[in-house]
């Protein structure tokens, strides 16, 4: 008996021992899809604003139409904020007599060759201006409220009195509310979950006391590199006309030199529309009541009457929102003992609407979205890694298939592209339109660190849909890529390897692209491209690719100096002089799997990046790169340190968009924290099956997730 005693005293001190050593990694775990209250989640997150000056717009959208708007709910006091749609494409005739086709491309020494380039040419520099503004996106309308004071002045924001606004994240509802000279006014905005159809409901005593009305205005695109899309001073270049469908429904007709649209118009109870002035009106409501409702519908094409009420939207948008959140990835943090919690699953969470607006639509997004235009509101083919990629990961398929066509659709141009220039395959362009025509710029020209991304995103399909099926869909898309990494890589004899440029621009922009020669990034995606491409060629049973794997074989070395990575071969004071902008060295033990890396050159390599850079010169997606490094070394709490660090360049604001300085949204960071944190909680391929790899194990943070992915 005092044997058996003996040995249950034992079994239970092993017990306690076990829990004590691994009852806080246990902590963090994937569950169940359906265990996590995921309404709870999104709404303890809803924004809920006060500031009536706060920077960017409050959004309702479904993610091929946006409308940001104000304090207000609607775009009443900020003129800066837009409607905007994939379809809002707008191009200036070109210059007389100028053929954009026949712009004469610059030759540029490549290797013993003389190879064209989209590069502005001084000879022909309004065809070079053209091709840089045409095609932009453009704004489609503002619509806001006009509010009248007791003495008949328009109200200023400074009139509002306690305004409030809500947006509820679970439907897509904003609810904002504000008094003026004492009398509630309470608008809802809504957007249909699938049509580019914006509702609002408005209750106001001042309806029936004639100082409150809509107006909508309507103004040409403009050409500006940075804008709203907008531009109110141009009457004369542009059509609206008017009429009437119904006595409460209205049609507008748009001219924007060749591109048409149409805006749809109904309300409740009686109302009419008055011109103010070109391509602006208001609509007045009765004042019979002390509550109206809109409905706003834009369309490129035919629009259908009656148009859907204010409760059908709202009906639509919640079944839209519902369904997304219902679907894909989750993660619960509120189990943690880190009171930074909160924080973080915030920023998740904000970033998860943002980018299901702004980025999951039928084109790749602008890097501010459906905000505003940067660079004249076109796609950059390296930022769509950034945009998209974290679909894989939280398993949201639909949303990343809308707009992977691009690659489809632009695989003849880029194989002609490659052709012209005298490479095998194809070579992607750097940033375009929905037309796929590439711009003179020498950036665009010399970047190349876009052109593994299909091939990336090919695995990332395969790996979640392996058949067959799947390897046809990106068969000749892998294929057409490879030969041009291939291709494009020099062997220099004098050093029996294969080198990347000149000319070329690295990832961070701030090198002579005349002289620069292999720089890390772009040498570690080479390997990764070409490695995956043979692996996709055995899983279709063909031969091995004995050029790519020639090239693969003998591809420099990543560049090396004092144990430290290099931005690039040779580059001279890269600690003191170039510790600024991107540190793309990081990137290729973090976001890239790690083809050619030595881990303790990797591990020197990130604390000295954490020591000396200049992060106040970075931009947003730096630092979910920086913590996928942190990750993959083993460094968990630097990795979640770095997510919720106050870097000016990284910092959410009460709507969750980050700028600090760069363009306002800017979006790769939030697609790159979605990413990051997805890889480091449901892992990568090679990290020794440990559960959570990226969290702390210390029981300060407890992750519950469902349904995300491993990276790559």
């Amino acid at each position: 008996m005092e044997r058996i005693h003996l040995t249950n005293i034992n079994i239970l001190i092993s017990t306690l021992l076990l829990l004590f050593l691994f009852g806080n990694e246990a902590q963090a775990q994937e569950v169940p899809y359906g265990t996590i209250n995921r309404k709870a989640v999104v709404t303890r997150h809803n924004l809920v604003l006060t500031n009536p000056n706060f920077a960017g717009p409050t959004q309702v959208g479904n993610g091929n139409f946006a409308y940001g708007f104000d304090i207000t709910g609607m775009q009443t006091f900020n003129d800066q904020f837009t409607t905007m749609s994939q379809w809002s494409w707008h191009s200036t005739p070109p210059p007389k007599g100028k053929n954009p086709a026949s712009f004469k491309k610059t030759l540029v020494a490549t290797h013993g060759r003389m190879i064209p380039y989209d590069l502005p040419n001084p000879q022909e520099p309004l065809l070079t201006r053209w091709l840089a503004s045409n095609p932009h996106r453009f704004n489609l309308g503002s619509i806001g409220l006009v509010l009248k004071k007791k003495d008949g002045s328009i109200a200023k924001i400074a009139d509002l009195v306690n305004p409030s606004q809500r947006l509820n994240l679970w439907n897509g509802m904003a609810e904002s509310n504000f008094t003026i000279e004492g009398e509630k006014v309470k608008v809802m905005t809504i957007c249909d979950g699938n049509k580019d159809i914006l509702g609002f409901r408005i209750e106001s005593a001042l309806i029936s006391q004639h100082r409150l009305s809509v107006f909508i205005k309507f103004p040409y695109a403009s050409l500006d590199y940075f804008s709203n899309g907008s531009d109110y001073t141009k009457p004369f270049l542009h059509q609206t006309t008017l009429s009437l469908v119904h006595k409460n429904s209205i049609l507008f007709h748009r001219r924007l030199d060749s591109t048409s649209y149409r805006v749809g118009c109904y309300w409740t109870g009686d109302g009419r529309v008055q011109q103010l002035a070109a391509h602006h009106y208001m609509l007045i409501p009765a004042g019979n009541e002390n509550s109206v409702e809109y409905t706003f519908d834009f369309s490129p094409s035919k629009i259908t009457f009656p148009l859907p009420s204010f409760s059908a939207i709202k009906y639509s948008s919640a079944k839209h929102w519902a369904a997304f959140w219902n679907k894909g990835g989750a993660i619960d943090l509120s189990g943690s003992k880190d009171s930074r919690w909160f924080e973080l699953e915030r920023r998740v969470v904000l970033s998860e609407y943002i980018m299901a607006i702004n980025a999951a639509g039928n084109y790749p997004p602008a890097e501010t979205g459906l905000v505003n235009n940067s660079w004249y509101g076109r796609f950059h083919y390296e930022m769509y890694w950034w945009h998209a990629a974290h679909y894989a990961l939280w398993d949201r398929w639909p949303l990343l298939n809308k707009s992977i066509h691009v690659y489809a659709d632009n695989l003849k141009s880029s194989i002609q592209r490659a052709e012209l220039q005298g490479y095998k395959g194809a070579r992607w362009p750097k940033c375009t339109g929905p037309n796929g025509r590439e711009w003179p710029d020498v950036t665009h020209a010399f970047l190349i660190w876009q052109q593994p991304h299909p091939i990336f995103f090919a695995e990332l399909d395969y790996r979640a849909h392996p058949s067959l099926q799947t390897l046809k869909n990106w068969d000749k898309i892998v294929e057409q890529t490879a030969d041009f990494l291939a291709s494009y890589a020099y062997f220099d004899k004098k050093r029996k390897q294969y080198v990347l440029g000149p000319p070329i621009k690295t990832v961070p922009e701030n090198n002579d692209p005349l002289t620069t020669e292999n720089p890390a990034f772009e040498l570690s995606y080479w390997r990764f491209g070409l490695r995956t491409a043979e692996r996709w060629r055995k899983r279709l049973h063909l031969p091995p690719n004995n050029k790519w794997a020639d090239v693969l074989k003998k591809l420099a070395p990543i560049p090396v100096k004092d144990s430290l990575y290099l931005q690039w071969e040779n580059i001279d004071s890269m600690w003191t002089k170039y510790n600024f902008e991107h540190p793309a060295m990081t990137g290729i033990f973090g976001m890239l799997p790690g083809d050619g890396v030595n881990q303790k050159i990797m591990e020197k390599t990130f604390q000295k990046v954490m020591a000396v850079w200049r992060f106040d010169t970075g931009w947003g997606w730096d630092f979910p790169m920086l913590s996928m490094c942190a990750a993959r070394l083993g460094h968990p709490e630097e990795a979640v340190n770095i997510l919720l660090h106050p870097y000016k360049k990284f910092n959410f604001d009460e709507h969750g968009f980050v700028g600090g300085g760069n363009p306002y949204p800017y979006l790769p960071s939030n697609g790159g924290l979605l990413y990051a944190v997805a890889m480091m909680t449901a892992g990568w391929e090679g990290d020794n099956g440990v559960h959570e790899p990226g969290w702390p194990k210390d029981g300060s943070w407890v992750v519950k997730w469902e349904d995300l992915k491993k990276a790559p």
